[in-house]
């Protein structure tokens, strides 16, 4: 592709999330939303690979499904309060059908299974944009529409939870492994942001830290399914031996920065009077945690028999920038102790 494309697609990338993001019109920031998602289609189907093209076409299918629903419910909206602001979406009929248009964009559980399929057919960078930037736009207008006392977003947060652990449990292509991881995050996001939206923005700032460097290190690894993990210690020893830590800090494991979310989360709901739901979400984080734990003990304590291949990329000099990558893992593994300083800013 070339670098001008690149530069006018990136730059549509952004342009469409930030119209998104400082728009109060609902026609506004639907066409934010397009262009979002007309931007990032050619870069999946920059491969043009049958795999590629397919992931890019279900993907535009899903979306344009959803922003059709989504517009539909904004004219409604409009129809019955006479207001297009999104601060005045007041009706709950309206608020339910924006709701599961925005999850269905979102890939929220039970409107997930596209999610796994996409991932497959693109290559790690693209699959990092998708897994984070995308998400960006519809959280930000699930978080103005805010619907209050709402069991809809309980239902799809633990239904993303559950089901984004449930169906990692048999996969061995890591990109399909973590699409059910990003469902699983935002689950946990989604749970508490009709309570605290400003822990739903703490929790996708840190997911989007350890996303950026668990899609970094596979792709310096070159590895696409478990068994590529086993020989991905010679190519990068250092930055290898900390990757686990990074993915036991998107499980949510004390003492990683992942647990500091999770726990604050957990704490909000409490508070809610949701005890048992904060129960059940981190019962189904075990699910999550079983194929975390099956990709660090391939990556740590397995070792690929015959070797020869893997021996001597670690003397070459790496072609990706290693440096952002290896800030973000560290941050990732080592900010838990800002968890006052990250609960005086939500305060503010």
């Amino acid at each position: 592709m070339s670098p001008y494309v690149l530069a006018l697609l990136l730059f549509s990338l952004g342009l469409g999330t930030t119209v998104t993001f400082a728009s109060s019109h609902w026609l506004v920031a639907w066409v934010g939303l397009e262009v979002n998602t007309l931007a990032v289609i050619p870069l999946m189907a920059q491969n043009h690979h049958p795999r590629a093209v397919e992931a890019a076409t279900k993907y535009f299918l899903i979306q344009a499904s959803a922003a059709a629903v989504l517009l539909f419910a904004a004219t409604t909206n409009a129809w019955l309060t006479g207001q297009w602001d999104i601060q005045h979406s007041a009706h709950p009929l309206p608020i339910t059908i924006m709701t599961l248009a925005l999850a269905l964009k979102l890939g929220l559980a039970p409107l997930h299974s596209w999610v796994p399929e996409v991932f497959q057919g693109l290559n790690l960078t693209t699959g990092l944009i998708l897994a984070t930037w995308q998400k960006m736009a519809p959280l930000a207008l699930l978080l103005q529409i805010n619907p209050s006392n709402s069991p809809l977003l309980i239902l799809l947060g633990l239904a993303s939870t559950l089901m984004g652990g449930w169906g990692g449990l048999n996969q061995t292509q890591l990109r399909k492994i973590l699409a059910y991881s990003s469902t699983a995050q935002l689950g946990w996001m989604v749970l508490v942001l009709q309570y605290a939206p400003s822990l739903t923005t703490l929790a996708l700032s840190v997911y989007i830290a350890a996303a950026t460097a668990t899609f970094l290190t596979l792709k310096l690894a070159k590895a696409t399914n478990i068994n590529m993990l086993a020989i991905s210690w010679a190519k990068a020893p250092a930055l290898i031996a900390l990757t686990p830590l990074v993915l036991l800090s998107l499980a949510g494991l004390p003492p990683m920065t992942g647990f500091m979310p999770k726990w604050l989360i957990l704490q909000e709901l409490t508070k809610q009077g949701l005890a048992p739901t904060a129960t059940l979400v981190a019962l189904t984080a075990l699910l999550s945690l079983y194929y975390y734990l099956r990709l660090t003990y391939t990556m740590t304590l397995t070792m690929f028999p015959n070797n020869l291949t893997g021996t001597s990329p670690w003397r070459l000099r790496p072609r990706q920038i290693t440096l952002p990558l290896a800030c973000l893992a560290v941050a990732t593994v080592s900010l838990l102790p800002l968890t006052p300083a990250a609960m005086a800013l939500m305060t503010l």
